[in-house]
């Protein structure tokens, strides 16, 4: 726990930030895989529904 909240490059060991993580969607239950600190806006491949937002750092997930 410690050790996760120092810098990246400061760790024991230098691990990212970053993270995948898989996203239902709220519509059609499909699952996406969407990048912790996405840039982009992400929708689903059935429905075309938003996922997440890009904000300054990390993706922000749509409700629901």
């Amino acid at each position: 726990e410690e050790e996760k909240r120092k810098h990246k490059k400061k760790r024991l060991v230098q691990s990212p930030n970053s993270y995948f993580m898989d996203v239902k969607c709220p519509g059609c239950y499909k699952i996406t895989t969407v990048f912790s600190h996405a840039q982009t806006v992400v929708l689903c491949v059935g429905c075309s529904t938003v996922l997440c937002q890009p904000t300054g750092g990390k993706a922000r997930l749509t409700e629901g």
